[in-house]
């Protein structure tokens, strides 16, 4: 079992020094000018204690999965149809991932990355590692590999934070087992449901993430 050293591999790292200082900028800045208007990505509050998944067996959670609900990221371009394949990589002990889906113009967009674990927590609290993304955690709370999979993404820093959450469906379906399960698994850890939006999958998607 290999895990990534965040001390030994500089590119993650360097994407979370640089997103903390913005934050930290941004906050002294609201802190000093009540006129300073803050992102929406950024609110009050701190990240829900929500415990990673133990015995996460990252082999079953390879292939294809579909969001169906979200909290909304800014720098995701897509809002519909959209789907992610993990692809395992043994030596990696990660994922290779391709995402994709449609923007609000209609436009098929996709990105390509790595998510995997570090030495620093267990296999099911990972970073993801794209080219256009801070290097934020990916933490799967729970999961039964064949149905649902609940994944929180949170970072913060004093009385702020950044909140990002997904439900992941093995089937492109609104409302469906996934939702309900999900919706139950962030509730009881304290995320509010009602901040997501329903990813829509609908008869103009074809999946090619």
């Amino acid at each position: 079992m290999k895990y990534h050293s965040i001390e030994t591999s500089s590119h993650p790292t360097e994407k979370m020094i640089s997103f903390l200082l913005l934050v930290f900028g941004i906050v002294a800045s609201a802190v000093a000018e009540s006129t300073v208007e803050i992102p929406e990505y950024l609110e009050r509050g701190n990240c829900a204690k929500v415990g990673a998944l133990p015995k996460f067996d990252l082999r079953r959670y390879s292939g294809r999965w579909y969001q169906t609900d979200v909290i909304e990221i800014p720098h995701q371009p897509y809002t519909r149809c959209i789907n992610s394949f993990y692809d395992y990589s043994e030596p990696m002990y990660g994922f290779n991932v391709r995402t994709a889906g449609l923007t609000p113009e209609g436009t098929h967009e996709k990105k390509e990355g790595k998510i995997y674990p570090t030495d620093e927590n267990p296999a099911s609290h990972m970073l993801i590692d794209f080219p256009t993304v801070l290097g934020y955690p990916y933490v799967v709370i729970d999961t039964n590999y064949e149905t649902y999979a609940c994944v929180y993404s949170c970072v913060d820093w004093n009385e702020y934070k950044t909140e990002f959450a997904f439900v992941f469906s093995r089937t492109p379906e609104n409302n469906g087992p996934a939702t309900a399960k999900c919706k139950k698994v962030f509730s009881k850890r304290g995320i509010d449901f009602s901040k997501f939006v329903t990813v829509p999958h609908t008869e103009e998607c074809t999946y090619r993430a």
